[in-house]
Parts: C-alpha cells; sequence; structure tokens
C-alpha cells in the first residue's frame, strides 16, 4: 500500500486538451464505487482511458482517508460533465454506490473525504472566485444520482459561500 501511494505521488495526468479559458463551476462527482472497493486516481484513469478519455477526467480526487490527489491540471479541460468541461473544475469523491449490490446510490462518504472537499473547495474559491460549487447531478440532461448527496443542502452545513 505504501508502494503504491509513493508511486500515485509521482504520477501526472496530461490530456494535452486545450487550457480552459475561464472557470463558471466546480463540480463535485462520486467514483459509483462501494465504499470498501480501493478507487484512487490511477485506477479512476485506467477506467477513463478505457472508455477511450485521454486520461482521468477529473482534476482531483478525494480517497476514503480523505487524501486529495491530483488528476488532470487545473488549467486543462475535463472529462467529467458532458457540454461543460471547458468551463468547470472536476472533483470526485471516491464511493457513492451500496456495498450490497454495487449500483444504488449512497451517500457513504466519509467524513475525512467531507473535510478535505470542504478545505479544497474553499482553496478553490480563491483561485476561481465565480465559480459556482453544484453537483454532477444538477446539470441540465444528466441523469444519474452523481455524487449520491446534495451539494446544494451539503453546501448550507459549511460555512462556503457559493456564488
Amino acid at each position: 500500500m505504501a508502494e503504491r501511494a509513493a508511486e500515485e505521488e509521482e504520477m501526472t495526468y496530461d490530456a494535452k486538451t486545450k487550457d480552459r479559458t475561464r472557470t463558471d463551476f466546480l463540480v463535485v462527482h462520486c467514483s459509483a464505487s462501494p465504499p470498501k472497493t480501493f478507487v484512487d486516481a490511477s485506477v479512476i484513469d485506467r477506467w477513463h482511458r478505457q472508455r477511450g478519455f485521454k486520461c482521468i477526467g477529473y482534476h482531483k480526487v478525494i480517497l476514503r482517508d480523505g487524501t486529495v490527489q491530483d488528476g488532470r491540471p487545473l488549467d486543462q479541460i475535463g472529462a467529467h460533465v458532458e457540454g461543460w468541461n471547458s468551463v468547470s473544475l472536476g472533483i470526485c469523491l471516491v464511493g457513492g454506490v451500496s456495498d450490497k449490490d454495487g449500483v444504488t446510490p449512497e451517500n457513504n462518504f466519509t467524513e475525512a473525504q467531507f473535510a478535505s472537499l470542504e478545505v479544497l473547495l474553499k482553496e478553490l474559491q480563491e483561485k476561481y472566485p465565480k465559480a459556482k460549487i453544484q453537483g454532477h447531478r444538477d446539470f441540465p440532461k444528466v441523469a444519474k444520482a452523481c455524487p449520491s448527496f446534495s451539494v446544494a443542502d451539503w453546501l448550507k452545513t459549511t460555512d462556503i459561500k457559493n456564488r
């Protein structure tokens, strides 16, 4: 496990996409994986490449223990909300579906993940002060439960001011 973490720290993902010229949204996602399944940025990168992406589509990944991993560089266009990638950053929480069947949406994120999400969103708001925070499911034409909780309701429990 320590070897895997050391390898991950050295990994970089470069899709060689165009640079984003603006950031209107900070988008919260989930990996749609059961909480007991090991998932990190390298696993998501493999999944996304299998789907034909150039590399991981998210810019940040938050592991079950709250560790924040880098995905695509922040200045590059991601691949996480069809039609909105050029104006958004994608943040993925690992988990989001039930251990029972591996498909039922479930808010099973840890306190550490929510704490890291709050810190990360505050940091990103400093860099992108006009960006609105919302869940993947809150975009038009998205027929998914992702991220398996109401981001708007969660934000009300924090001191984050949404745009």
